[in-house]
């Protein structure tokens, strides 16, 4: 009797192993896209995390020979498109009265650019930099992952600008388009995509919502 509950207790745990290892993967698309109004009455309020990735870039230009941040000869810069949609999302989010306190960039210049474009400022930032892909469990984006779950307080919105690499390492797929933003609800020891909004799909929210 003994052996046959020994048995059965280890295939439990192997088919427990088994089920977990077959579930689908963390995904950064969120679970319910709330309505432009809600969004924009919850941006309002403040509390969250707007992870925006750069904006349009030139991929014909790549950093492989960048020897400083300060380089932007050498690295992948936005294109004319890019800034102009950079411009036109960040006024658009000043008109929706969308409060926002602190600008954090990865010190790439095609980041820095986008955030100075967007809100006027950046606070360059190591923890944000960007990066190669890892695997789920990776501990490279450890800093960044720690920012997106850090409660935000209330009446104020944290900014971070940086690369579809990081943002996909620690939330899953698909990859933000270049100028997307992920809306992310901090919850202490992990964070919610609560919403992503294209660098056009601010005007969505300014025609379906309330004026404040």
């Amino acid at each position: 009797m003994k052996t046959a509950r020994f048995a059965l207790l280890v295939a439990a745990l192997f088919w427990g192993e088994a089920w977990a290892q077959t579930q689908a993967p963390r995904s950064s698309l969120p679970l319910h896209q709330p309505s432009p109004a809600q969004l924009l009455a919850d941006l309002r309020q403040g509390g969250y995390v707007l992870y925006f990735r750069h904006a349009a870039t030139d991929f014909g230009q790549n950093d492989e020979k960048m020897k400083r941040y300060e380089d932007c000869a050498d690295q992948r810069n936005l294109i004319d498109r890019g800034r102009a949609d950079a411009r036109e999302a960040g006024a658009a989010i000043r008109k929706l009265g969308i409060p926002v306190e602190r600008v954090l960039a990865s010190p790439f210049c095609r980041t820095v650019e986008t955030a100075q474009l967007l809100f006027g400022r950046a606070e360059k930032m190591q923890e944000v930099r960007g990066g190669p892909a890892v695997a789920a469990g990776s501990d490279r984006y450890a800093q960044l992952k720690k920012i997106l779950a850090t409660p935000v307080r209330p009446g104020a919105n944290l900014v971070v600008v940086s690369h579809g690499n990081p943002f996909y390492s620690v939330a899953g797929p698909p990859y933000l388009a270049e100028g997307e933003v992920a809306v992310v609800r901090p919850l202490g020891s992990d964070f919610q995509i609560v919403a992503r909004v294209r660098i056009d799909g601010w005007e969505d929210l300014m025609s379906g919502a309330p004026k404040k």
